[in-house]
């Protein structure tokens, strides 16, 4: 995908389902089954309060967040926030030498060590 979305903000699941379509042979509607299955398995998991590490991607991580008190903005009353659970990101070590152009060919079995 490197390169084909520079003029496009946003790629989307029918994006990804095209991309698997064109480059796998699959019809589209096992495209689409197969990109709905592999992103059902990731809620799934995160769900349950599990991490997800994708080797050369990145690591998701759902984190539990506190009630707090916090502000609002526009008028600087204080209100509370209740507690929530976060989902964060952390870019593999690849992935970050890959979007700032560096060589990464040697970070591939560092970053299976790297959580």
């Amino acid at each position: 995908m490197a390169g084909q979305n520079l003029g496009k903000s946003t790629i989307t699941k029918a994006d990804i389902v095209e991309k698997v379509y064109g480059k796998i042979g699959f019809s589209k509607k096992e495209a689409s089954e197969l990109v709905e299955l592999v992103f059902g398995a990731l809620k799934d998991v995160l769900h349950e309060g599990e991490k997800v590490k994708i080797s050369g991607f990145g690591n998701f991580v759902v984190r539990g967040k506190n009630e707090r008190i916090g502000r609002n903005p526009q008028t600087g009353e204080q209100i509370k926030i209740t507690a929530r659970r976060v989902l964060t990101f952390r870019p593999s070590q690849v992935l970050k030498a890959m979007l700032n152009g560096e060589e990464y060919a040697h970070l591939k079995d560092e970053d299976d060590d790297n959580d």
